[in-house]
């Protein structure tokens, strides 16, 4: 039974962003204000700070490195995750839980 949790556990977060959006496994949108957002990200310095599926994210150089390869859209309606960056890892987490699953 642990056994099948482990991967839950040691799941990192680290994220490559693409240029185009036929090459990315999410697209995501950068809300205004951290109500509209389904998730609330805090940008790690380093990857062992990316543990878990809280939304800290580590953005590696490139695509092979990554967890999951977003692109950017330039309106809320063209997204599959709504994100809003956070100054301190304490201030990130999931307001929508239902969206967790695209992260795993």
């Amino acid at each position: 039974m642990i056994i099948a949790f482990v991967p839950l556990l040691c799941f990192s977060q680290k994220i490559f962003s693409v240029k185009y959006a036929n090459q990315a496994d999410l697209r995501v949108f950068v809300v205004e204000y951290e109500n509209q957002a389904d998730l609330k990200v805090y940008k790690a310095e380093y990857p062992n700070q990316s543990k878990g599926n809280k939304g800290h994210w580590y953005f590696v150089d490139y695509p092979n490195q990554s967890n999951k390869k977003v692109f950017f859209v330039e309106y809320s309606n063209q997204s599959d995750l709504k994100i809003f960056f956070v100054d301190y890892p304490n201030q990130s987490g999931w307001l929508n839980k239902t969206k967790q699953h695209l992260l795993y």
